[in-house]
């Protein structure tokens, strides 16, 4: 059995408001049914990819838990 081509890059969270993951660009349906998908229907999706990922807003990165700490302090002073 050969291997399936995927855009999946392991950060898989879905961006509320578009509907789309923040690490490959697909939906929920796309990635639900990917293996499924016929290899014509993956190479439209993987076309659509990266003009998918410019209209995704970045997810801010978490805060540390020393920017916790420095918040947490001025909100106390």
């Amino acid at each position: 059995m050969s291997a399936i081509e995927s855009p999946c890059i392991l950060v898989c969270s879905i961006d509320h408001k578009s509907g789309l993951c923040f690490g490959c660009g697909r939906t929920r349906d796309e990635i639900a049914e990917w293996v499924s998908l016929s290899p014509d229907a993956r190479r439209w999706v993987m076309d659509q990819l990266p003009s998918r990922m410019e209209t995704i807003e970045r997810k801010p990165r978490r805060e540390t838990r020393r920017a916790r700490m420095v918040r947490e302090a001025k909100r106390g002073q």
